[in-house]
Order: structure tokens, then sequence, then C-alpha cells
């Protein structure tokens, strides 16, 4: 037997470990679309980089060096300070009971976790802004931005607890280590990952988010940008809060980088992770049910019972079908054309990264996530810029609007199509190949067909994040357009919160089944 074993690893080893990679380099034309969209990609950073040389040096201090900007570094700056901590422990703490704990019903509570995720940060603080009127500034910020976001750092959370294995946990119990010691010295700093790259995308969120901040009255460079370009079209002085912008997301990204450091985190051994045993809650039980149930109470109550009570309130009138529909109709084409062109455009950079994996590709593929890093507002305010200096045709059109949708979601369906593609072997391209196929008919004959799970999966994340998106789409679109979002923001803008009410309601029904596919990717990633 242990002759087969060897023979049979010996076959092993002189077949190429990476079958892709003995594949012939990428069709020029592959190479050379990849390149187009990286540099599509990085207008938006170009731009800030361009405007802020234009404006002058001396100029760009004098916009950057003053009490409003120094305002506006501050209110940013204490809500991450104040928001990612308590979005860690929050997600700890409902992550260890739903992963770790005996509590009941802990599938339903981990649902109920990621469930805020369907609801439009600018929607919490109008059903916040309604259930409690005098909520307002840092501390309003603070609480909302937790329950709107804290789900972003539970889910990589509750994933990694799923996966690690007991056995290390076991061996420092042994060594005489008690329970909340070998959590804290053990299992804790094996989160790390989970927890920076958690904060990382609530703290991109932050620096984002428009319309929340707009509702409590709390200043922020992307509420100050805005208001500059609605009021004023003032572009020296958006362009340089654009520009400090950035580098407060670049900081951001650095400082992720810089938590996470560069220890190893995987399991090396033979055989698998054995099942692991629940803590047993006891007399804490109460205590335990109780805390998911303030947190959903907070996080989806509150939101529910407000559009519950202002469609009550509104009846029947409220539902203006045809204006409804009309915003339902256009949401549906922007959220279904920008899925689909995502994934498209997405196509040749993740052909690039994974069937010729090397420095140009990782070079092409890191361009084009680090554009996930600058907030909308940024995008919106480039792409307005460049089409009325330059391309002024195409000012206030589709094409630019859908332009920043792939911009701003890319990222989204690069991920998912990459992970569709690396699961469809390249042996049959060649195979496809072999039978007279060229290359390009050979993948979309087999492999498109292969990858086409995690296609539809990126093309679904994107649609749902153009549905929801509101900065960029009104400083992009094209008279007459009137998505959700926007009719939602209008009506609320003019304290008619009833009649923005039926708006809500269907974002959130079209969102919900994004939270149904983080919350099986997150099952998939422990292998459940």
């Amino acid at each position: 037997m242990h002759a087969t074993l060897d023979s049979s690893e010996s076959l092993d080893a002189s077949a190429p470990a990476h079958p892709a990679r003995r594949s012939a380099s990428a069709p020029l034309a592959v190479i050379l679309a990849a390149v187009v969209v990286t540099l599509a990609m990085l207008v938006p950073l170009a731009y800030v980089g361009v405007s802020a040389i234009a404006t002058g040096w001396e100029q760009s201090i004098a916009l950057i060096i003053r009490p409003r900007v120094a305002e506006l570094t501050i209110n940013t700056l204490l809500l991450i300070v104040f928001t990612l901590p308590i979005c860690a422990a929050l997600s700890l703490a409902l992550a260890w009971l739903t992963e770790r704990s005996n509590l009941p019903c802990a599938q339903l509570f981990a649902w109920v976790a990621i469930a805020p995720l369907a609801i439009p940060a600018f929607v919490h603080s109008y059903a916040w802004i309604s259930f409690a009127p005098g909520l307002e500034g840092l501390p309003a910020g603070v609480l909302i931005s937790v329950l709107a976001y804290f789900p972003f750092v539970y889910l990589p959370v509750a994933a990694t607890l799923r996966r690690l294995d007991p056995a290390i946990e076991d061996q420092a119990a042994s060594l005489g280590f008690a329970p909340w010691a070998v959590w804290v010295k053990v299992a804790l700093p094996q989160l790390r990952l989970a927890l920076c790259g958690g904060s990382l995308l609530v703290g991109l969120h932050l620096l984002a988010e428009y319309g929340l901040y707009v509702m409590i009255r709390f200043d922020t460079f992307t509420t100050a940008i805005v208001d500059q370009f609605q009021s004023t079209y003032s572009g020296a002085a958006a362009n340089m809060l654009a520009g400090v912008l950035v580098v407060l997301s670049f900081l951001l990204l650095g400082t992720e980088f810089w938590a996470r450091g560069d220890r190893r985190y995987a399991r090396l051994g033979p055989g698998a992770a054995r099942q692991r045993t629940r803590v047993r809650l006891g007399a804490w039980m109460p205590l335990a049910i109780a805390f998911p149930l303030l947190v959903a109470a907070l996080s989806l109550g509150v939101p529910m019972v407000t559009l519950a009570r202002w469609l009550t309130a509104g009846g029947a009138e409220i539902w203006r079908w045809s204006d409804i529909g009309l915003a339902l109709y256009q949401t549906a084409a922007l959220a279904v054309i920008g899925g689909l062109m995502t994934v498209l455009i997405a196509i040749p950079v993740a052909w690039l990264s994974i069937r010729t994996p090397g420095r140009l590709s990782h070079l092409i593929e890191s361009c084009n996530y680090l554009t996930s890093a600058l907030p909308g507002v940024v995008i919106a305010l480039a792409l307005v810029t460049i089409t009325v200096r330059v391309a002024h045709p195409l000012y206030q059109t589709s094409a630019t609007i859908l332009a920043a949708y792939v911009i701003m979601f890319l990222p989204r369906a690069l991920v998912s199509l990459r992970a569709g593609l690396a699961q469809a072997p390249v042996e049959l391209e060649w195979a496809a190949g072999s039978l007279g196929r060229s290359p390009l008919s050979a993948f979309w004959a087999v492999t498109i067909r292969l990858a086409a799970p995690g296609a539809a999966a990126g093309a679904a994340l994107s649609a749902l994040g153009i549905m929801n998106e509101l900065t960029a789409t009104q400083m992009l679109a094209p008279n007459g357009t009137r998505t959700l979002a926007m009719a939602f923001w209008a009506l609320s803008g003019e304290i008619d919160y009833a009649g923005a009410a039926p708006y809500a309601v269907l974002m959130i029904l079209f969102s919900l089944p994004l939270t149904l596919i983080l919350h099986n990717q997150s099952k998939r990633m422990a292998g459940r």
C-alpha cells in the first residue's frame, strides 16, 4: 500500500502544481483590455492629483489649512475613533454567542445580525430621527453608524470563528490557562485579520456616507463636498476637500495593513479540525438571549416600526403608483444594466489574474481594488469635471452614471468572478482548443458557463449596490431620472416622511437578497 501511495505521489509531483501556469502567455487582446479597464478605473485618482497641481501650491494650502477643514477632520476622526471599536466589540460578542455558545436559535440570530445591511444607511437615519427627533451630532452619528455597519465586522469574525481549530485552544487549556485567558491569548489573535478587514470596510463607508449624516446635521468631508458642488459649484474648494478625503482613505488603508501584521494564521497539519463543543451559558442564558434581541430591536425594530407608523399614517394616498412605478423601473434598469456591465468589464482583469498569475496581473488587479477606497462623491466629482471640460456631450447622461457605477462596484464583481473562474479547470479550455475552437470561443463556450454562478453573484452584488447608491446618482443622473433612493431623499428632504416610506420599503425588499447572499457566502467560507 505504501508503494502505491509513493507511486501516485511521484505522478502528482511530475504534474504541474498550477496547471494554469504552464499555459501560454495571455493573449495580447486580453492584456490590452485589462490595461484599458484599469486605466479607466484610475481616472478619479488621477483627477484628484491633477486638480491639486492645477490649483497651485499656494491656493491649495489656503484651501486646506483653514478652520472649516480642521472642523471636518476632527468630526471625521472622532466618528471613526468611536465607531470602529464599538462595532468590533459588538461583533465579537454576537459572533461568540452565535458560533461558540449554546444560544437557542443561533442560526436565526446569525441571520438577524447581518439583516441591517438590507436597510440603506440613510434609511436608518430617517428611521431614528423620526423615532427620536432631537437626535443629532456626533452621538447620533456614532449610534446610527454602528447599527447600520456593524454587520460588516460580524460577518468575517463569525466566519473565522467557525473555522478555528479547537485543538489549539484545547492545548492552551491543558497548560493551565483559564477560559478567559485562552480566549484573549489564543482565539482573539487569530481573529485579527477578520477584525481589521471588517473595520476597514466600516471605516471606508464612514468616509463615503452622505445621506446618513445630512439627516442628523453632522458635517463630514462628503457632506461638505456635496454642499460645495450643489450650492456654489466651487470647483477648487470641492477638489481640495476631495483630496483630503482621499488622503484619509489611504491612511485608513495603511493603518489596516499595519494592524493586521504578517503573522501566519493558517492551520498546517494532517487531518481535519474536529467539531467544536459549544459553551453552555447556564445562568447567563437570559442575558445572552436579551443581548442579541436588544441589538435586533435597535437595528431592525426601530426602522421597521418607524416605517410601519409612516405607512399607516399616510394611508393609501402615499402609494402613488405612477411615481413609484417610474422610480422602480428606472432603478431596476440602472441596476440591471450596471450590474451586467460591471461583470463584463471585470472579465479581462479576472481572467488575467486567474489564468496568468504574475507581477503584471497582480499590479492590474491591485489597481482595480484601489478604487474601492475612493468615496463615491470623489468619483462623481471627477466624472462631472471631466465631462464638463472634455466630453460635454456626455454630461448628465446615462453613459456617465453607468461609468461611475462600474468604477464604484467593479471590485465587488471582481471578487466573485475570480472565485468562479478559479473553479473552472483550464484543461477544459485546452480540450476545446484541441477540437478546433479559438481561445475566445473556448472561453465563452466552456469557462463562462462554469463560472456563471460567480458571475451572477458579482452582478447581483453590484446591482444591489447600485440600487441603494445615492451620492453619485444625485450628482450624475440625467434630467428626469428619479431612482428609489433619489425619490426617497427628495421626499424626506421636504419632511414628507410618510410619502418617503414606500420607497424605503421597496429598497429594503430589494436588498434582502444581498443579506442572504452574504450569509450563504459566509457559511461556505467555513465549509458549512
